[in-house]
C-alpha cells in the first residue's frame, strides 16, 4: 500500500448534513481497501478564484494509505459527484 494525500472542495450552497454525508460516503471508500491516517476537515473557505460560479466552498484534507484499485474508485467517484467542485490526489512522500 502507498501513502496518499486528497483535498477536495464542496460546494458551499449544500447543508451540513449533506456536507457530512459526502465526507463520510469518500472515507467509507478509502476505509474499504485502505486506511485512513489523517482526517480534517478545514471548514468554509473563500476560493483564490471562481470555480462553477462559486467563490468558497467546505475544504476536506485526508491523508491515507491504499492500493491503486481504491485510489482509481476514489478518483472515479469525485469526478461524478455534484458536491465535490474541486479535487487533487497527489503520491504523499513524507
Amino acid at each position: 500500500m502507498r501513502k496518499y494525500e486528497v483535498m477536495y472542495i464542496i460546494r458551499p450552497d449544500i447543508e451540513q448534513e449533506a456536507v457530512q454525508a459526502t465526507v463520510e460516503k469518500f472515507q467509507g471508500i478509502i476505509s474499504n481497501g485502505g486506511e485512513i491516517t489523517k482526517h480534517d476537515v478545514m471548514g468554509k473557505r473563500r476560493l483564490a478564484y471562481e470555480i462553477n460560479k462559486f467563490r468558497d466552498g467546505t475544504f476536506v484534507l485526508v491523508n491515507f494509505n491504499g492500493t491503486p484499485e481504491v485510489l482509481t474508485e476514489l478518483e472515479r467517484l469525485m469526478k461524478i459527484s455534484d458536491e465535490v467542485i474541486r479535487y487533487l490526489i497527489t503520491l504523499d512522500v513524507a
